[in-house]
């Protein structure tokens, strides 16, 4: 039986790394993605690589459409057709209040969280569409709670980012669905990452920690946990879905 490939886009730390290394271990062919993180990419890589699995490391600023062309053409080249496309790139952006904000700010967060979910969908369906010649597949996609509670303070672009991308998942699950294309996304919550160095880092989470019902911050393998077994066919009816990681908050 072949293995199967699997995208992930901002694959280079946090969650997206988490991802990509699990999906290696459990039998995926791996494009890892990046934008900037060139060593990060290539040490998740090496890393699937020593535990027997196969990947590569594509730069594309998946925010720019040239740029996903050329990452899912690399990626038929070198790996093959995609089977499963895992939406993790992402940034929180500048920090300000809505009266501050400026085109730029809402152009390199909407970029990068909710147009580069757009440009990779296309081109994942335009592969694994029954109705384009594919044999279907499985589209995930990174959410986040702030889509629902709004965010921290200042983080309206990046709340609203999300919230665009939730309304995604459920409009592109009825488009697809009968195409053999399952669309689902998760929710993290507070989860220990990089991203969270735009406000304030460690000492916000340690402040933060004890608001979430379970009152612990989150780790990047248990949202890795969750997207894999949605990728998997243990999922299979779950479709058009936004599954919450999150502690409960």
């Amino acid at each position: 039986m072949s293995r199967k490939v699997m995208v992930v886009t901002g694959a280079g730390r946090g969650i997206g790394a988490a991802i990509a290394r699990l999906a290696g271990a459990g039998g995926y062919d791996v494009c890892v993605n990046y934008a900037k993180s060139a060593k990060a990419a290539g040490e998740v890589v090496a890393d699937i690589v020593r535990a027997g699995g196969k990947a590569i490391a594509v730069q594309a600023d998946v925010g720019r459409d040239e740029d996903v062309k050329r990452l899912f053409a690399e990626t038929d080249a070198k790996l093959g057709r995609v089977d499963v496309l895992v939406n993790n790139a992402g940034i929180i952006g500048a920090i300000c209040r809505a009266e501050a904000m400026t085109p730029e700010v809402l152009n390199s967060v909407f970029a990068a969280n909710t147009f580069s979910v757009f440009y990779c969908n296309r081109e994942a369906i335009r592969r694994m569409s029954t109705a384009k010649g594919g044999q279907g597949g499985v589209i995930v996609t990174i959410s986040s709670v702030a889509a629902k509670h709004g965010g921290l303070a200042g983080e309206l672009p990046y709340a609203a980012s999300k919230g665009a991308v939730d309304a995604m998942t459920l409009g592109l699950a009825k488009e697809v669905g009968k195409e053999g294309v399952r669309v689902v996304a998760v929710r993290p919550g507070l989860i220990e990452t990089a991203i969270h160095e735009a406000h304030g880092g460690q000492a916000t989470l340690d402040a933060l920690a004890p608001t979430v019902p379970l009152g612990r911050i989150g780790s990047p393998e248990e949202v890795a946990q969750s997207v894999l077994w949605l990728a998997s066919d243990a999922a299979s009816y779950v479709h058009g879905a936004v599954i919450e990681v999150s502690g409960g908050r």
